[in-house]
């Protein structure tokens, strides 16, 4: 039986999802390890291969380049499912609300506002002007509700006091939602028993609040039913089953550059019954390829004039250009203060402890503990570039610090998390894997939090490495409805206000 599984099973010593310390269960996997006790180990790896032909036959891939066994692979997908109760839930929920609500108030100062963060000394200029994704481009370009990050993607690790933080912030174009939500549909057909009388709250209707937050944050001149549109590089970009998925899910066009053209400063899409007005863009292509006339000529992505028209307001770019410089991981590090600066209150959500190697004192003292820290490049995605100390070659060392050295506002250095780790169907038993989380915001006139979001875990036995590209997998992420008397609670301390969906409960 599976609860042979975890016969060997060991924490060895770091928080572990399932299990406290002493073995015991949490109490809130108890019913699911019970129901996972009823599959034997032969029956689950049966399950995993009919999930695999499932993917590959649905394409379910992203893509890797330069591996020698090609390009496309399927995304692996561990079965057994990561649980977060409603309790949690509510605290990392509120978390991202704020975290979300300050990035859209600091973009929006920063391109349209008064900059008043800068003026008062909480974020000084040189840092953003000197960030990879800062853009004079997109000064005096406004964002109807000022939500210039309609979806983030932030990235949270638990450290080994079971602590929430925020490793990373993702406000260009954060991937990830399709496989959230295949995830919840692979588990429900190999796995429906899993469920059973488990509340855990639904993610399909994500196409469904994207469509509607992409409407509200349509152009004045639109009509009552703007026209939507997912704009793709194209067939060979690593994202691109998700941007059929998310076209598919909306009911929108997806489109290339070349199905877009702009006249007198409005977007059109070449249709067969001639062109059709454009009002929203969600693009999935970054700055440097939207408008050859702005950005790069040589780009054939993008759509020439596109930013003269969203400059007119005749149309709606999201996400909103230039704000790759809020996920900056230098940024990063300003985001607690900005959080004091905009609501006067303290993060909900904390951080991890950050140095900045510009300066003199924080720079000494990580080159002189090069080898216990984490260090990061602030402008790197998908875990490239990054030095983990202790597991570095004296070799990888010495690197680190000529490029530090060489360009110190290009780096920066973090403690090492011990982060969190799941229980993860190895062969024919259960070994602990380190996870993160990647929950999807949603920003309109409401901020909504998708319930759960992405478990990244790093499938390498002993990595800390979650990404896809560095043969990261999932799980199926599941947040458990609240109780009768949760919702008691939420409301007698005004708590459950401006929170979506709360009480849907659904496989």
């Amino acid at each position: 039986m599976a609860s042979e599984l975890f016969n060997d099973y060991d924490t060895e010593g770091f928080f572990d999802e399932v299990f406290e310390a002493t073995g015991a269960p949490r109490q809130h996997y108890s019913a699911l390890l019970k129901r996972l006790s009823y599959f034997s180990a032969e029956e689950l790896a049966r399950r995993e291969r009919r999930r695999d032909a499932d993917f590959r036959n649905q394409g379910i891939t992203f893509t890797v380049y330069g591996e020698d066994e090609g390009i496309e692979r399927t995304f692996p997908m561990d079965l057994m499912p990561r649980v977060i109760t409603a309790e949690e839930w509510s605290h990392i929920e509120a978390g991202l609300e704020q975290r979300v609500t300050v990035l859209n108030r600091f973009l929006d100062d920063l391109y349209v506002g008064e900059r008043a963060a800068i003026h008062d000394g909480v974020i000084p200029w040189w840092v953003v002007t000197s960030s990879d994704g800062f853009s004079r481009e997109a000064f005096g370009i406004p964002m109807p509700l000022g939500a210039r990050c309609l979806v983030a993607g932030i990235d949270l690790v638990r450290d080994g006091n079971g602590v929430y933080r925020v490793l990373e912030d993702n406000l260009r174009s954060p991937s990830g939602i399709s496989y959230v939500v295949e995830n919840r549909v692979a588990m429900t057909r190999l796995l429906p028993q899993m469920f059973a009388d488990t509340p855990v709250r639904p993610v399909d209707h994500y196409g469904r609040s994207l469509l509607g937050a992409l409407n509200r944050v349509a152009p004045a001149s639109a009509s009552d039913n703007p026209t939507v549109v997912v704009l793709t590089p194209g067939v060979f970009n690593s994202a691109y089953f998700e941007h059929v998925f998310l076209a598919a899910h909306m009911g929108v066009e997806l489109v290339e550059g070349r199905d877009l053209v702009v006249d007198d400063q409005v977007v059109y899409m070449r249709t067969t019954k001639g062109l059709k007005r454009v009002d929203v863009i969600y693009r999935r292509i970054d700055d440097a390829f939207l408008d050859p006339v702005v950005f790069r000529p040589d780009s054939s992505l993008g759509v020439p004039g596109l930013m003269s028209a969203a400059r007119s307001g005749s149309v709606t770019i999201v996400n909103a250009v230039g704000n790759g410089v809020a996920d900056d991981k230098a940024v990063y590090a300003y985001v607690p203060a900005l959080t004091r600066y905009y609501l006067d209150e303290e993060p909900i959500l904390p951080n991890v402890e950050t140095y900045l190697l510009w300066d003199p004192d924080q720079l000494a003292s990580v080159l002189n503990r090069l080898d216990q820290l984490v260090i990061k490049p602030v402008a790197e995605a998908g875990g490239y570039g990054i030095t983990i100390g202790p597991a570095a070659s004296d070799e990888d060392l010495a690197k680190c610090r000529a490029d530090i050295i060489a360009d110190p506002r290009n780096w920066i250095a973090q403690e090492l998390i011990s982060l969190s780790r799941h229980p993860t169907l190895i062969d024919d038993h259960a070994e602990g894997r380190h996870v993160d989380l990647r929950p999807f915001v949603l920003t309109s006139d409401v901020v909504e939090v998708i319930p759960g979001g992405l478990t990244r875990v790093a499938m390498k036995k002993g990595s800390l490495v979650v990404n896809s590209s560095q043969g990261g997998g999932s799980k199926d992420t599941w947040v458990l409805a609240p109780t009768r008397e949760d919702l008691e609670a939420e409301v007698a301390t005004g708590s459950s206000e401006a929170r979506p969906g709360s009480a849907e409960v659904s496989a």
